[in-house]
This record gives structure tokens, C-alpha cells and sequence, in this order.
């Protein structure tokens, strides 16, 4: 049974780091790519919070209970925090300093909408 057990934590632990290169790697992509800003926000958002969660959950599976696998839980719940609020941080930033996205426009009475007509 235990023999069976390891092989089964073998097998999610590098599913979870595959999964988590292929986020990374997608998201390296979407940096590279992507056209503007707002775009390639998202990419790094994906990069940071799918990409390394998957990759630390694959070495906290690789670790066992240990202290290692609390150190790594700690450092993934801090990335989950801080990554998303960062980027809201940075796209606020960007917006309050009169970056648009391509397809945002104002009407008559000063509101942004989406503007169907902008490339």
C-alpha cells in the first residue's frame, strides 16, 4: 500500500509541475506577445499566481510533512495575496495616469465605456 501511495504523490507532484510550466510558459509568451499593456498585465498575473502555485505545490508534494512543506505553504499563500494585489496595484496606477485600454473611450458626459469602433 505504501508503495502504491509514493508512486501516486510521484505522479501529482510533477503533474502539478508540468501544469505550473505550462502556465509559466504561457504566460512568458503572453509578456512577449501580447500588444499592450493591459494585455500583458494579465499574462504576468497568470505567470505569478497559476504558474509558481502550481510549481510550489509540486514541491511541497516532492517535500512530505516536513518544515519545508509549511515554509513553502507559507511562501505560496503569500504570493497568492500579494500577486493579485500588486497587479490591481499597478493597473490602478496605470489608469489614474491616463493609460486606457485600446477599446475604452469617453462619451458626452466624461464616462469611459467600451468603444466597439477603436482597433
Amino acid at each position: 500500500m505504501e508503495h502504491w501511495l509514493s508512486i501516486l504523490v510521484e505522479v501529482l507532484s510533477w503533474a502539478s509541475f508540468m501544469a505550473g510550466g505550462f502556465f509559466l510558459v504561457v504566460g512568458a509568451a503572453g509578456l512577449n506577445r501580447l500588444p499592450d499593456f493591459w494585455a500583458r498585465l494579465h499574462a504576468a498575473g497568470i505567470i505569478d499566481t497559476a504558474g509558481a502555485g502550481l510549481v510550489i505545490l509540486g514541491m511541497m508534494l516532492q517535500a512530505g510533512l516536513s518544515l519545508v512543506t509549511l515554509k513553502l505553504l507559507l511562501i505560496g499563500v503569500f504570493i497568492f495575496i500579494a500577486s493579485p494585489t500588486a497587479t490591481h496595484a499597478i493597473a490602478h496606477a496605470a489608469f489614474a495616469a491616463g493609460l486606457r485600454p485600446a477599446r475604452l473611450g469617453k462619451d458626452a458626459s466624461g464616462r469611459f465605456h467600451g468603444n466597439e469602433e477603436a482597433p
